[in-house]
């Protein structure tokens, strides 16, 4: 059984998740530099079963796109040239950077650590993931 490997798409810093083999939890793995993203995920699906990725989807309030969708749905399209065996699914996106930094308050984690950004990118990728286990639960 393969792992899921979320992606929170930045044009800055790209945070992932991913869930245990048996697809249970997800947990925050690390941000990245975007320019070194897809073989930060070569290298992870190297070591690790990688089943499929899903990647946040930004869109607006009004659900429309915003100036980050294209991008974001580029480097899936990138994702799906590396990886063709691998399926690729988009989660909306829209709050996930609000609820890590409400969850990183109600964790505890003090002021400086929430300040740095790729926290925030990391946790919301692990919020992606989580909406995507839940939508799909069997």
């Amino acid at each position: 059984m393969g792992r899921i490997l979320a992606i929170d798409y930045g044009t800055k810093r790209t945070g992932f998740a991913v869930t245990d083999p048996l697809k249970i939890i997800a947990s925050s793995l690390e941000t990245v530099q975007t320019n070194v993203a897809m073989q930060y995920i070569k290298d992870y699906v190297n070591k690790e079963d990688v089943e499929c990725f899903v990647i946040g989807l930004p869109v607006g309030l009004d659900g429309k796109e915003t100036d980050n969708t294209k991008p974001a749905q580029s480097f899936a399209n990138k994702l799906k040239k590396n990886f063709p065996d691998k399926m690729v699914h988009f989660v909306d996106e829209r709050f996930t950077s609000k609820m890590a930094e409400a969850s990183m308050i109600a964790g505890g984690m003090k002021k400086k650590d929430r300040r740095v950004k790729g926290n925030v990118d990391k946790i919301s990728a692990a919020i992606i993931l989580q909406s995507y286990l839940e939508q799909n639960s069997i």
